[in-house]
């Protein structure tokens, strides 16, 4: 994939509230959980997810 100032542009412009579902179904496809993507998330940003 060729990554263009339009690509990027767009990509800055995404929120964390628009990608979660799209994560969420990923990991329950692969047989994990919600807890467990809640953890992943937690130990990137810092923040617990209640």
């Amino acid at each position: 994939m060729k990554v263009t100032p339009e690509h990027n542009k767009r990509m800055a412009k995404m929120t964390f509230a628009s990608v979660y579902p799209h994560y969420l179904t990923k990991v329950e496809k692969k047989g994990r959980t919600k807890e467990e993507l809640h953890q992943v998330i937690g130990w990137l940003t810092r923040v617990t997810m209640n």
